[in-house]
């Protein structure tokens, strides 16, 4: 009988190995500068030749390798950083699964140079296909050296689908940027056929890396993140405020302790965040750094360790949903820091603020409450801090600007929109404004928008949910894994007004909805539910449905474009407009204002 199992020669299991390490030259970046970083360097040079197909060296001043070390690295499986299966769990380390060196040097041709501290000598080691073709002492200073030519050389059908030396390059530097913004203390350098393409130094935090890296520009619209540092969690970073977004979220850069990931709960959980804040389409810029216990989140789920395994997935996923919208609710907020709210207590403020005064007549029908006079308002100031991100800030004032925001509260800013001085509406659609030397248009309707939005769902997150019964109940059948959730999570449906009964086997007999989704077909509905209950652990489709429906009667009950306004209601407007989060932006994310300092207005007329 013909024997159809074959064992694989070493030569072909360590090109599948490489394979699954090795996708592009930037996959070779990233596992070296990585073992760089591990080995303690504080400096890093990454010099390039035609995208890294030709040459790619990496040197660095780490702690460097003995003789025997140096040939033991070269073998599969072999590592300094864990001893033992509990290791896995407990990971302090960027790489650790020992198959980097080996599997470059399967698929290049390789020369390793390295010395140890303790060592008077370097030692080099020359590799061509994995196959060692040299070695022997070397004079060298403490560190590692490691070039990679000619990669894929010996798998022709890999090597055709590198892409142009420009596109390589592009991954190349994106893979250094990411390995550069979680190191601010590390000097890293980039070369391409002998051409600097830009050099960090050493720097004391990460806005100045920022800055460095991303661009001054992007720095100035960035916010320090709220941050949560509950135990054993700690969540810190940098956000952009809803006015600055991009089309695809190739900005957003979140870290898991020091090591840079793209996971689905911690981009989605970022995008909630941002909701009803940024246009249909549109992504923030971020920076995350998420530090936990190791024995909390795996990361050894994948080969290139940009996916991981969080043990408590749904309150890693509320935390970053918390921080961010409390975050973006006063990112223009004063720079002393008040006490945190509870988002009960945020809540409870909101839909209570309804301060006492005349109510002008356009605005007291239908949601009066929304927009009345908000009492004495304090003096302008010449700053106004409403349009903050538009003012140039020196680099000697980073400081300042990334001081923590205040907490949400209803109390009017004193450097406000009801600081501003009105000038008057232009074509009854815009409010026009002075605030210290600049000059401002609100859009009246996309204000309006936001507070009725604001304050309607205030209201409901604050009170019971009301319910509609159905006068003949719904008989659903869910698939197994739907209906384990539903009877798992019956407790929490039924205070989400979703009252469900067993109906034998796995249907369930639906018997009322919440009254505000009378009109939304209940079926696909649950089934996006139970879909959210099992990725997250929480459910938000409700949510969703909800505010869809809030944000509908906000937009329709509200002050239109084309409507008159007397003083009274203008300024009663920009006083409410304080009261409310997230008033940079109306809720389907367009701005509400749009600002022009003084130089700019002069600069129209030509005037010095």
């Amino acid at each position: 009988m013909n024997q159809k199992i074959q064992i694989l020669p070493e030569t072909l299991c360590n090109q599948i190995a490489a394979g699954e390490v090795v996708e592009r030259p930037a996959s070779v970046l990233k596992e070296l500068v990585e073992n760089a970083l591990d080995a303690g360097a504080d400096r890093i040079l990454v010099e390039i030749e035609q995208g890294g197909k030709r040459l790619l060296r990496i040197t660095d001043n780490g702690h460097g390798m003995n003789r025997d070390d140096a040939f033991l690295c070269l073998e599969r499986h072999a590592t300094s950083k864990i001893r033992s299966e509990q290791d896995l769990f407990r990971l302090q380390t960027l790489g650790f699964r020992g198959e980097a060196l080996p599997s470059i040097a399967a698929v290049s041709r390789m020369a390793l140079r390295t010395r140890g501290t303790d060592s008077l000598e370097g030692w080099e080691i020359v590799t061509e296909g994995g196959r060692v073709l040299r070695a022997g002492a070397v004079g060298m200073p403490v560190g590692t050296v490691i070039e990679v030519r000619n990669l894929f050389f010996n798998v022709p059908a890999r090597r055709k689908f590198l892409r142009r030396d420009e596109t390589e390059l592009g991954h190349l530097s994106e893979a250094l940027t990411r390995l550069a913004l979680a190191s601010p203390g590390v000097h890293v350098r980039l070369t391409h056929n002998a051409r600097l393409l830009w050099e960090v130094n050493r720097q004391n935090g990460l806005a100045e890396r920022i800055g460095e890296l991303l661009g001054r520009d992007i720095l100035r619209g960035l916010v320090p993140l709220r941050e949560f540092p509950e135990a054993p969690w700690r969540l810190h970073g940098l956000l952009s405020r809803p006015e600055l977004h991009r089309s695809t979220n190739s900005g957003m850069f979140s870290y898991i302790n020091g090591r840079f990931i793209r996971d689905r709960v911690v981009q989605h959980a970022v995008a909630e965040g941002y909701r009803h804040l940024l246009p249909k389409g549109r992504y923030p810029l971020a920076v995350l750094f998420l530090e936990l216990p190791a024995d909390l989140v795996d990361v050894n789920v994948h080969p290139t360790k940009q996916e991981v395994r969080f043990r408590e997935q749904s309150q890693v996923h509320d935390l970053i949903v918390a921080a961010v919208r409390e975050t973006l609710a006063r990112p223009a907020a004063a720079a002393t820091r008040q006490p945190a709210l509870a988002p009960q207590e945020v809540a409870t403020r909101q839909a209570q603020a309804v301060p006492t005064g005349e109510v002008p007549s356009k605005i007291r029908d239908p949601h009066a409450a929304y927009l009345t006079k908000a009492g004495p308002q304090p003096a302008p100031d010449p700053v106004h801090k409403v349009h903050e991100v538009h003012q140039a800030t020196p680099p000697e004032q980073v400081a300042t600007l990334f001081a923590p925001p205040a907490a949400e509260n209803p109390t009017p800013e004193p450097n406000g929109y009801g600081s501003m001085t009105i000038l008057g509406q232009f074509r009854g659609s815009y409010l026009v404004c002075q605030a210290g030397d600049d000059l401002v248009l609100v859009d009246q309707h996309a204000a309006h928008e936001r507070i009725g939005f604001e304050k309607l769902c205030a209201q409901y997150r604050l009170g019971t949910l009301e319910r509609q019964l159905l006068l003949f109940p719904l008989v659903l059948e869910f698939d197994f894994r739907h209906a384990q959730l539903i009877s798992e999570y019956r407790d929490l449906l039924g205070r989400l007004a979703f009252e469900l009964e067993p109906f034998g086997g796995r249907s369930f007999a639906l018997k009322s909805v919440p009254a505000l989704l009378q009109n939304v077909a209940a079926e696909p509905l649950l089934r996006d539910l139970m879909d959210d209950l099992a990725e997250f652990g929480v459910t938000r489709q409700v949510d969703r449905q909800v505010e869809k429906l809030l944000l509908k009667m906000a937009c329709h009950g509200m002050v239109r474009a084309n409507q008159s306004l007397t003083p009274a209601e203008m300024r009663a407007l920009l006083d409410q407009l304080d009261q409310v989060p997230y008033n940079r932006q109306c809720p389907h994310g367009r701005p509400i204002t749009v600002c022009w300092q003084l130089a700019e207005v002069e600069r129209l007329f030509q005037r010095g």
